[in-house]
C-alpha cells in the first residue's frame, strides 16, 4: 500500500499506509489525522481538507480541476502554490511517498 506522510503545523510527521483509490482527505480522516476537518465528505464543497503538497512530490499529482482550483481560493489558511484539496487527491502507486502539510486552520 501506498505510504502517505501528513505533516502538521508543529512539524510531527505521521506516515500512514493509505489504500489505493481512497483519497488522501480519507486515509487521514479514517486514521484520526488532526488537521483535515473534511466537512463536506470529500466533494470539494468547503476547503477543509486543504493541505500543501510538499514541492519534491507536488511534480507528480494530476493539476486541479476547475473546481478544486476555484474551492482554493475560500481556505481559511493562505492559498499557496502546492495548495490542493485533499479530498480531490485519489491515491495510487505513483503517490507512494507523497508528504502533504496540514495548515495552520481549516475552518
Amino acid at each position: 500500500m501506498p505510504k502517505i506522510t501528513y505533516v502538521s503545523v508543529d512539524e510531527t510527521a505521521r506516515t500512514i499506509e493509505v489504500p489505493i483509490g481512497t483519497s488522501v482527505m480519507r486515509g487521514a480522516v479514517f486514521n484520526d489525522v488532526d488537521g483535515i476537518v473534511a466537512q463536506c465528505g470529500g466533494n470539494a464543497q468547503c476547503a477543509t481538507c486543504h493541505v500543501y503538497v510538499d514541492e519534491a512530490s507536488a511534480d507528480r499529482l494530476d493539476a486541479a480541476r476547475p473546481d478544486e482550483d476555484d474551492m482554493l481560493d475560500f481556505t481559511a489558511s493562505p492559498r499557496r502554490d502546492t495548495s490542493r484539496l485533499s479530498c480531490q487527491l485519489t491515491v495510487t502507486e505513483d503517490l507512494d511517498g507523497l508528504i502533504v502539510h496540514l495548515p495552520e486552520r481549516q475552518n
